[in-house]
């Protein structure tokens, strides 16, 4: 039976996260420079689109379907979302409709994906990304999900599934393993695929408007409430230490990114403000439901930490991940899923593992390594195929002179800001009509 509260509950939530990606879209946005500022939002606005479709057509299915493959995939046997009238999500108070958990799994799908669209900002071409979101979210995230999201008996009685969280019984609670790593593991491949910016590192890459930025995060982490509390499937005492935990984290996370910025280079900034929070979140989303306050506050402290010293290490390496999915997602995501075995504790949740710090010595540590390991090569390595496949038969990459004036007006016949009457006369005129032209007098 349905759980009114529950399904308004997970309804909420669902908001909560769509609003993610255009809170993403504002945050990336502002970092790049004036000339791609466009092409930038739209790789991540139109995951809303094509992720959509996907879900619907097949990845639903594939995702929370009854294992097949071998175990790695579920099946056909919902394409279409068949079913979803017939079946709820949940026991007893946490019993949500199918539908409405559908949905709230796809707004993952979605941001999970264009998370990947800042190791490549101001370089893509428009419609191959979009070939690539589609084909990536199929081989990537799809079957990560149903390893870690798909739990047995979840979806429908006899639904078998979710290796990781089934067989291993590593802790995930919302997406450690499948969103954060995933991401962070990808960026770096598409990176190394679609090559460095021109002139980088050598000339300059500045924010052209960190209020967007500042916004962007603050979205980010106002829809990071339902993504994290929101995986309870209701309003529980596991939501509510998700919601403290996720508060917390990212608290604790802005201040270490600002002290390691004070420490390293003499000031504290307002993108290193921005990063810190999202750092903070993303290294406590496997773990909100299953440490104590102190140990979100921790988790934060760590990951804001670390993440503020990965940036540097694309300079090191050579890889041009432009707005730091690597270091703020994957590393992020490694400080949580491995510290959640050390930190996790069974008081907090029953449902969860007591790990190192309490008592339950290095087996769940040893699980999270698996999973992560696991996540992580799969990742990369069809990240790479994926990527190369294409920049080799269709490209992926815009041209030299594309890229030096601006991807903006040459994917979408757009700019970001038109200064001038002159200036905005000129793009309609590269679309082929003037503004008088395209809105008659009548």
């Amino acid at each position: 039976m349905i759980d009114s509260g529950s399904a308004a509950w997970m309804l909420t939530a669902t908001g909560l996260v769509m609003l993610m990606t255009p809170g993403l879209a504002l945050f990336y946005g502002g970092m790049v420079r004036t000339k791609a500022v466009l092409n930038t939002m739209m790789t991540t606005f139109v995951c809303l689109g094509v992720v959509g479709i996907v879900w619907v057509a097949y990845g639903w299915s594939l995702a929370f379907g009854s294992d097949s493959s071998g175990g790695l995939v579920g099946g056909f046997s919902d394409a279409g979302m068949r079913h979803l009238d017939t079946q709820v999500v949940g026991a007893g108070s946490s019993a949500v409709p199918t539908g409405v958990f559908a949905m709230f799994q796809l707004m993952f799908a979605i941001i999970t994906v264009a998370l990947l669209a800042g190791a490549v900002a101001e370089r893509v071409r428009f419609w191959p990304w979009t070939l690539f979101v589609a084909v990536w979210v199929t081989l990537v995230y799809i079957p990560e999900a149903h390893w870690v999201f798909a739990i047995d008996g979840a979806v429908a009685p006899d639904a078998v599934g979710g290796w990781i969280a089934n067989r291993l019984h590593a802790l995930d609670f919302a997406g450690g393993t499948a969103v954060e790593i995933n991401s962070g593991a990808s960026a770096l491949a598409l990176a190394l695929v679609v090559g460095t910016r021109r002139g980088w590192p050598r000339d300059p890459v500045r924010p052209h408007n960190l209020p967007f930025v500042l916004l962007g995060a603050g979205l980010l982490w106002f829809g990071w409430f339902g993504f994290n509390a929101g995986s309870a499937l209701g309003a529980t005492a596991v939501a509510g230490t998700a919601l403290v935990s996720t508060m917390l984290a990212g608290s604790a996370a802005v201040v270490a990114w600002l002290v390691v910025e004070q420490i390293r280079d003499g000031r504290p900034t307002s993108l290193g403000a921005a990063s810190g929070a999202v750092a903070g979140l993303v290294g406590i989303t496997p773990a909100c439901a299953y440490v104590e306050p102190l140990g979100a506050v921790a988790i934060g402290l760590a990951a804001g930490a670390i993440c503020a010293s990965a940036v540097r290490l694309k300079f090191r390496y050579g890889f041009d991940d432009s707005l730091d999915v690597v270091a703020v997602h994957g590393v992020g995501g490694l400080v949580g899923m491995l510290l959640l075995g050390v930190l996790a504790s069974t008081a907090t949740n029953p449902a969860g593992a007591d790990g190192l710090l309490y008592g339950g010595g290095f087996a769940q540590l040893g699980k999270q390594a698996v999973a992560v390991l696991v996540v992580l090569a799969y990742s990369f390595v069809v990240t790479v195929l994926i990527a190369w496949v294409i920049a080799r038969t269709i490209g992926l990459r815009v041209d030299r002179e594309v890229e030096v004036e601006g991807v903006d007006e040459a994917e979408h016949a757009e700019s970001g800001y038109d200064f001038s009457p002159l200036a905005a006369g000129a793009s309609s005129r590269r679309t082929g009509a003037t503004l008088t032209e395209q809105r008659p007098e009548r």
